[in-house]
């Protein structure tokens, strides 16, 4: 008998102080409640750990960056307390993001969608290829991106969300979350990307601790309520997946309709 692969979220920190997170699930690098637990647990380890100068967060794979919440993991919610539960995940990743006193640099090597798009969002610099189009589809299936819209609308502003939320069908380009701030930098294929990473990331561990945690700061300033609005706003997530067009567009949508 098969054992289930439920992916992993792994943790290694070189001698240059640069800690690299990395999360792998075999359904497009989607987030189940245990991986989003780990993976905020690996944020936290990774940015108290005294060695580290600069956090690198990456999935596994040359394709999917990460599909967002695992549609499996939805369709078994059968309660508001654990729809808020489960989108709780999400808030208290972003949150460990936020409160990391170290940068954290995204690598985005292919599509982000939902939750993978909040990722981007709550990292303080991304680098990504050519192949990482985004897409929020969230209304799609009858809830919205509540949890994450904090994030990236403090990334691509008001209007650039607004596009990426009603055409939720429709991936937007790298080029287009380049242009929108979401990402920093975009490089025509893996190995170009991850050359950069390399160089940025020793460049940055670096520079004087201090000033990049200072720095760290001031790029969070005006986010200090995100505790309390992020569990909010997952509560609003949990009651809505318990609709019937909702559990209903889930279906549909698994077995790659993504």
């Amino acid at each position: 008998m098969s054992v289930p692969d439920n992916g992993n979220v792994t943790l290694s920190i070189n001698q240059s102080g640069i800690a690299t997170i990395s999360f792998y699930h075999p359904a497009q690098n989607s987030l189940p409640t245990a991986l989003l637990n780990d993976l905020t647990a690996k944020i936290n380890q990774a940015g108290n750990d005294s060695q580290t100068r600069i956090i690198i967060l990456k999935s596994d794979g040359n394709r999917t960056f990460c599909a967002g919440a695992s549609f499996d993991e939805l369709l078994l919610i059968k309660d508001k307390q654990a729809g808020a539960e489960f989108f709780s995940g999400f808030a208290r990743v972003i949150n460990a993001c936020r409160k990391s006193p170290k940068i954290i640099i995204a690598r985005i090597q292919g599509k982000a969608v939902g939750g993978g798009v909040g990722l981007a969002a709550a990292a303080d610099y991304c680098l990504a290829t050519e192949a990482a189009s985004v897409k929020l589809s969230e209304l799609a299936i009858g809830i919205g991106p509540f949890v994450i819209s904090p994030a990236v609308i403090r990334k691509i502003g008001l209007p650039a969300f607004s596009q990426l939320t009603i055409r939720a069908v429709d991936f937007q380009s790298a080029k287009w979350a380049m242009e929108k701030g979401l990402y920093n930098e975009v490089y025509p294929d893996i190995t170009a990307l991850d050359d950069a990473i390399v160089a940025l990331t020793e460049k940055l561990a670096a520079y004087h601790p201090e000033a990049l945690n200072g720095l760290k700061e001031i790029l969070w300033e005006g986010t200090a309520d995100w505790d309390e609005l992020l569990n909010h706003r997952a509560a609003i997530s949990g009651a809505l997946v318990l609709s019937e067009f909702t559990q209903q567009a889930l279906k549909g949508f698994l077995g790659g309709k993504r």
